[in-house]
């Protein structure tokens, strides 16, 4: 459910590679419950802004708050921990391990007990977190309707299979703030139309609130509450997909219309 609650708000958001400038000056934020997405021609500094708000990349200059936080040059692994995941444009499964461990490995942020208490495993309260960690694994792979691949490998799957592995893994970690980069990137008619049901229940039903950069368009226009357009690293539209769609510049600058 939407409310006015601001999750996370990126403030100036500037970053550069030896002189290229990846980012110019970027602001925004993502209300409670929202589907926000991110679109732009390719190059146009999406996949990098996604990795500053995941953290696999500083800003040269800006400032990034989730939850009211600072969290501007906090590691990767801790805005994990504070309920930041995200899946890749490009598969990061890990090949050669199965279905069900490639998630699991998505809930190793939320294990509370340590190795002291792991050693105690039938006294302690390892094995009751254990269990509900898998009760847990089990109930996406329930939603995610892949309980036929859950012992296969996950590099021998089909294209379409990995990619929603991949949010299996993503949401395993029960994200406050899911980011999407390019879910439905490679994919058919049928698997897309999948994925966009699966995001939207994750955000009506899972309570997630959600930053998704894609380009399909009918997608974005579909699901999506708000919309932010770049172009060559600076924003130059934001609002509710029809409004942001429309806009003049970014029908001159994304889409190559005429004033």
């Amino acid at each position: 459910m939407r409310s006015s609650e601001t999750v996370f708000e990126a403030r100036g958001i500037s970053l550069g590679f030896k002189g290229v400038k990846a980012l110019t000056n970027v602001s925004f934020d993502v209300r409670s419950g929202e589907i926000f997405s991110v679109i732009g021609p390719n190059g146009a500094g999406k996949t990098s802004l996604l990795n500053c708000i995941s953290g696999r990349y500083t800003p040269s200059a800006g400032q990034i708050l989730f939850g009211g936080r600072d969290i501007t040059r906090m590691r990767s692994s801790r805005r994990a921990g504070l309920g930041i995941g995200r899946t890749f444009q490009n598969l990061a499964l890990f090949a050669h391990m199965s279905v069900l461990d490639n998630i699991l490995i998505g809930r190793h942020h939320l294990l509370r007990n340590n190795f002291l208490t792991g050693g105690l495993y039938w006294l302690g309260g390892a094995r009751k977190e254990e269990l509900a960690h898998r009760r847990d694994v089990e109930e996406i792979i329930d939603f995610l309707e892949i309980q036929h691949v859950r012992s296969a490998t996950a590099g021998t799957l089909p294209y379409g299979l990995r990619k929603r592995v991949e949010l299996a893994r993503a949401i395993a970690l029960k994200p406050r703030l899911l980011l999407l980069d390019e879910p439905m990137a490679g994919m058919n008619l049928e698997e897309k139309e999948d994925i966009a049901r699966y995001i939207i229940d994750l955000n009506e039903e899972w309570g997630m609130t959600i930053v998704m950069i894609e380009h399909d368009m009918g997608v974005v226009m579909d699901i999506s509450h708000r919309v932010m357009v770049l172009n060559y690293g600076e924003k130059i539209a934001e609002g509710i997909p029809d409004e942001a769609i429309n806009n003049p510049t970014v029908r001159r600058a994304y889409l190559g219309a005429d004033e």
